[in-house]
C-alpha cells in the first residue's frame, strides 16, 4: 500500500497487467448457458473518436464487467466499421485524391506529398482501395488505444474489421443465401439519390432538413381552350421539372376540380398532353388544391406514378444535371434551353422562360419546407430511375411485416419504451431494403454477368461464385468456366460495379464476430447473443436490419436484449456530431481527470437518455475515486485481519450494505447501471461521512469491540469495491491489489443474503448519525471546532432503544460528556448542550 495513493499513473500499469494477465481473455470452454456474449458496436473508423463513443461504450463495459463478475463467460470483441461513405470522404481529403474506376491500376503509386482536397487527382478503384486500408489501420490503432485507456474489458484478440476477410465472406455469403430464397433481387426503379457521391440512398438513410424554396404559381391550358379562363394553376416548388411532368392530380373530394377529372390539359412552354387525375394523397388546402405529378420530384410522386400506372420522362441525371435529350414525346426545342443546366441552373431559366410566355402569375412566394437529405449529404436528394439491389424486409410483403413485428416483441428492450421506435419504423416501411452502392471501399456484390453476342449483360441470369472463392471481387476475381480475356467482351462477362450498403454488412456482426460457418464451435458457444448495445437514432438502420438477416437466415432473433443508450448533448442541447462540429474529443479528458471520472460521468447517464456533456459531473467522479484511495488505506491501515464483527452498530452498517447490494443486482439485471452507481455511490458517502466517523475512535483502540469496527470495515471496503468495479475499474484495482489475490474484476459479485446469525438492524445507522449531525450542526452554528466537547446530549423518541445501543461510538465521535436517553412514541427531540 503506497504512502500517499493517487490516481495518477494508474492507467498506464493497469492496462499493461490486464492484457498480460489475461485478465479479460474470453475462455471459449465454457458452455452456452455460462457464456454471455455481447454483439458490441463496431465504431466507424473515420477521423476520431469523440465523447459521444465513450460515453455510449462504457454503459456496454459496466455491463460486461457486471456479468463476469456473476460468474457468466463475458465473450466481448470489438470490431471496426471501415467500410463505406465515411471512409472514402477521409481518404479523399487526406489523400487529396477520388476514385476512378477508369485509370489503370499503378503498383507504384504514391499519394501527393502536398494533398489538396479542392484538386484531388483521379486514381484507379484497387490504389484508392489500398489507401482507404492504410488509413484505416492508423485510425484503429489510435482507437484501440483510446479503448484500452478508457478500460474496456474487451478481448482485443477477438477484433475483427468490417471489410476484413470474413466480414466479406460472410456478407457475400449471406446475400447469395438471399438470392437463392427468393430474398435478394434486382429492380430498376425510382431510386432516392445523391448527386454528389453519386450513389442510391436506402429509406433508413434519410432526414428531413429545413430548405429554402419558392412557390410558383404556373398556369397549364385544359385541352383545346386558349383564354385565361382555360387556364389551371397549379403551385410547385420545383418548375424545371416541367418537362417531366406526367399529369395533374386533385384529392377525388374536391369540387373545384371534379369536373376536370378524366379530362386533359397541356403542359406550359412544352404543349404536352397530361390526364388530369384523382387521388386521396392530393391536398386540397395546399396551393391551388391541384398539383403536377412529375417523374421524379419527391416521393409522393413515385407513389402516384406507381398506383396511377403513369409514364416515366426522366430529366435528371446522376450528376445532378438536366439530362442532355428531352424524355420521349417532349419537344426539343424549348427543352434545350434546359439540356445539361443543373438543377438550380434549370429552375432560373424556367422560370424567365414562363415568365416571358405569360405562364407565371405573381412572383414566387418564398418558402421553407422540408426536403430529403442522405444523413451524410450536403445536397437534396433527386429521385432518379436506376437499376439497384434489393433485400425483402416487410416493406412490400405484410406477411414479413408481421413477422418481423412479432420478432420486436420478443426482444427484452431496455429501456421497454424504446420498442415504440422498432415499432413505427416497421410499420412505416415504403419499400424493401436497397443495398447495392455506386461506391468503391466497401463488399462488393458477389456477381458477374454473362453478355450476350452484342456485348450486353444478361441481368437475369447471374453467374454466382462457390462458396469457396468467398470474399471474392467481380472487377478483378474471374468466374468458373471463364478467363480474363473474356472480361468485357461479347459472349464473355462483366462484374457488378456496385458495392453493399455499409449495413448489408454491419447487420451481421453476430455472426461475423461469432464465427458463423467459419467456427461452428464458437458460433455454437456465443450465437444467439445475449446483448446488443447502441444508441436510440440507428434503431431503424443497425438494430432492425440485424433482426432481418437474422430473422432470414437464422429464423432467430441474433440476442436477447438490447440496451439503448442516448445522445450526448452539447451546452445548447443540441446532438454532438462530427458533421455539425461541435463534438468533444476525449483523450484531453481521460488525461486530466483520469479515465475513472470520465467513466462515473458516462455511468451518471440514464439508459435511453440524452444527456448533456458536463464536465462538472466529470470532477465529481474524481473526487470520488480519490476518496475511494483515501478511505481505503485507512481502513486497511487499521490491522484486524480476521476479527469477528459483535458491535449492534458496524451489524447495522452491513446490514444496509446488503441492501445496497440487493438494489444495485436489481438494476444490472434490469440494465439500469446508473441505478446501480447511485445507490453504491450513496451508501459510500454515508459509510465515510456517518460510519467512519462514529466507529473512528473504537476502531484505534484494542479489545472485542476494536475488532468488531475492523472486520465491519474490511468487510464493507471488499464489498463497496466489487460494487464500484464496473463503474471506477482502475481505482477498485488498484485498491483491491494492495489486499488482495487476483483481479477484482474476476472476483465473484457480492452476494444479496443477510450475515449469518447477525440480522443488523438498518435503521440503527442513519438514526445515530442523525443525531451526530445534529450535533455537528450545533458546533458549526456556534462556530466551535468537531473537537468541542459536548456537557449534555438529551435524545427521546422512538429511535431512542436504537441509539442507546450505539451511545458509545456516538459520545466517542460527538466528544459527548453527558448523555441523556428518553424512549417514547413520536418523531426524535434531540438537545444538544454546548460546553
Amino acid at each position: 500500500m503506497p504512502e500517499k495513493p493517487t490516481l495518477d499513473g494508474l492507467e498506464a500499469v493497469w492496462v499493461g497487467r490486464w492484457e498480460n494477465e489475461g485478465t479479460y481473455r474470453f475462455d471459449r470452454s465454457r458452455t452456452r448457458e455460462e457464456i454471455y456474449s455481447i454483439d458490441t458496436p463496431p465504431p466507424t473508423v473515420s477521423g476520431s473518436l469523440h465523447v459521444g463513443h465513450v460515453f455510449s461504450y462504457t454503459h456496454t463495459d459496466t455491463i460486461a464487467r457486471f456479468r463476469r463478475m456473476r460468474g457468466r463467460e463475458v465473450f466481448y470483441p470489438m470490431g471496426w466499421d471501415d467500410n463505406g461513405l465515411p471512409t472514402e470522404r477521409r481518404v479523399q481529403n487526406h489523400f487529396g485524391v477520388r476514385c476512378d474506376p477508369s485509370v489503370p491500376y499503378d503498383p507504384g503509386f504514391v499519394p501527393p506529398a502536398k494533398p489538396d482536397p479542392k484538386r484531388q487527382i483521379p486514381i484507379s478503384r484497387g490504389n484508392f482501395i489500398e489507401l482507404c486500408e492504410r488509413l484505416t489501420a492508423e485510425d484503429e490503432k489510435a482507437f484501440e488505444e483510446l479503448w484500452r485507456r478508457l478500460g474496456l474489458s474487451v478481448d482485443w484478440s477477438l477484433t475483427y474489421a468490417t471489410i476484413g476477410d470474413d466480414a466479406r465472406a460472410a456478407s457475400q455469403r449471406a446475400f447469395l443465401r438471399n438470392l437463392a430464397r427468393g430474398e435478394a433481387y434486382q429492380a430498376e426503379a425510382p431510386t432516392l439519390w445523391d448527386v454528389t457521391f453519386r450513389t442510391a440512398v436506402a429509406q433508413a438513410e434519410l432526414e428531413d432538413r429545413e430548405w429554402p424554396g419558392a412557390f410558383h404559381r404556373v398556369g397549364f391550358t385544359s385541352a383545346g381552350g386558349r383564354g385565361p379562363g382555360d387556364r389551371v394553376w397549379i403551385e410547385t416548388t420545383r418548375p424545371e421539372l416541367l418537362p417531366a411532368c406526367v399529369a395533374l392530380v386533385a384529392h377525388p373530394d374536391d369540387e373545384r376540380y371534379r369536373p376536370l377529372f378524366g379530362t386533359t390539359v397541356t403542359t406550359p412552354l412544352f404543349g404536352v398532353e397530361v390526364p388530369v387525375l384523382a387521388h386521396h394523397l392530393a391536398e386540397p388546402d395546399k396551393g391551388s388544391g391541384i398539383a403536377m405529378i412529375c417523374t421524379f420530384g419527391d416521393v409522393t410522386d413515385v407513389t402516384w406514378w406507381r398506383e396511377l400506372d403513369l409514364p416515366t420522362r426522366a430529366v435528371i441525371g446522376w450528376d445532378g444535371r438536366l439530362l442532355p435529350e428531352p424524355p420521349p414525346g417532349v419537344p426539343a426545342e424549348p427543352y434545350a434551353e434546359l439540356a445539361g443546366r443543373t438543377v438550380h441552373g434549370a429552375r432560373e431559366r424556367i422560370v424567365e422562360m414562363l415568365r416571358a410566355s405569360g405562364d407565371l402569375e405573381g412572383e414566387p412566394r418564398p418558402v421553407k419546407r422540408a426536403v430529403k437529405f442522405y444523413e451524410k449529404g450536403d445536397r437534396p436528394l433527386e429521385i432518379v430511375t436506376t437499376r439497384q439491389w434489393y433485400i425483402r424486409n416487410g416493406g412490400r410483403e405484410p406477411g414479413l411485416r408481421d413477422a418481423l413485428l412479432a420478432r420486436g416483441g420478443e426482444l427484452a428492450w431496455h429501456p421497454p419504451h424504446m420498442k415504440v421506435r422498432y415499432d413505427s419504423w416497421v410499420q412505416g416501411l415504403a419499400g424493401d431494403w436497397l443495398i447495392s452502392r455506386q461506391r468503391f471501399f466497401g463488399v462488393p456484390i458477389p456477381v458477374w454477368y454473362p453478355l450476350d453476342a452484342a456485348g450486353e449483360p444478361d441481368r437475369s441470369t447471374p453467374i454466382l461464385p462457390p462458396d469457396s472463392m468467398l470474399p471474392m471481387d467481380p472487377s478483378t476475381d474471374v468466374p468458373p468456366g471463364y478467363t480474363e480475356d473474356q472480361r468485357g467482351k461479347a459472349g464473355g462477362f462483366i462484374g457488378d460495379p456496385d458495392v453493399m450498403d455499409t449495413w448489408a454488412t454491419s447487420s451481421l456482426t453476430p455472426q461475423i464476430a461469432g464465427g458463423w460457418e467459419r467456427d461452428p464451435d464458437l458460433y455454437g458457444r456465443v450465437f444467439p447473443m445475449d446483448l446488443r448495445p447502441q444508441a436510440h437514432e440507428i434503431i431503424r438502420t443497425w438494430l432492425f436490419s440485424t433482426v432481418v438477416r437474422a430473422h432470414l437466415e437464422q429464423d432467430t432473433l441474433p440476442w436477447r436484449n438490447v440496451a439503448i443508450s442516448g445522445w450526448i448533448l452539447d451546452p445548447d442541447r443540441k446532438k454532438m456530431s462530427k458533421s455539425m462540429g461541435n463534438v468533444v474529443t476525449p483523450l484531453g479528458l481521460l488525461e486530466q481527470y483520469g479515465s475513472d471520472a470520465v467513466r462515473y460521468w458516462a455511468a451518471s447517464g440514464r439508459p435511453g437518455t440524452d444527456t448533456a456533456f458536463d464536465t462538472g459531473q466529470i470532477k465529481i467522479g474524481r473526487r470520488l475515486a480519490i476518496k475511494i484511495l483515501n478511505a481505503s488505506r485507512f481502513v486497511l491501515g487499521l490491522g484486524g485481519e480476521g476479527g469477528q464483527v459483535t458491535e449492534p452498530l458496524d451489524l447495522s452498517m452491513l446490514a444496509r450494505l446488503a441492501e445496497v447490494v440487493r438494489e444495485a443486482t436489481e438494476a444490472f439485471e434490469a440494465y439500469d447501471y446508473t441505478r446501480a452507481l447511485e445507490r453504491t455511490e450513496r451508501f459510500f458517502w454515508e459509510f465515510c461521512d456517518d460510519y467512519l466517523e462514529l466507529v473512528k475512535a473504537r476502531a484505534y483502540e484494542d479489545g472485542p469491540a476494536a475488532r468488531s469496527a475492523h472486520a465491519a470495515l474490511r468487510e464493507a471496503l471488499d464489498v463497496m469495491l466489487r460494487l464500484f468495479a464496473p463503474f471506477l475499474p482502475f481505482v477498485t484495482e488498484e485498491v483491491w491489489s494492495w489486499w488482495r489475490e487476483g483481479s477484482v474484476h474476476r472476483a465473484a459479485w457480492p452476494e444479496t443474503a443477510g450475515r449469518d446469525g447477525h440480522p443488523g438492524d438498518p435503521e440503527m445507522l442513519p438514526a445515530v448519525a442523525a443525531v451526530l449531525g445534529r450535533v455537528r450542526k450545533a458546533k458549526s452554528d456556534a462556530r466551535l471546532s468537531m473537537r468541542a466537547e459536548v456537557s449534555r446530549l438529551t435524545v427521546a423518541g422512538a429511535h431512542a432503544d436504537l441509539i442507546r445501543q450505539a451511545q458509545d461510538d456516538l459520545c466517542g465521535a460527538g466528544v459527548i460528556e453527558e448523555f441523556v436517553l428518553r424512549a417514547g412514541d413520536g418523531e426524535p427531540v434531540v438537545e444538544v448542550e454546548l460546553a
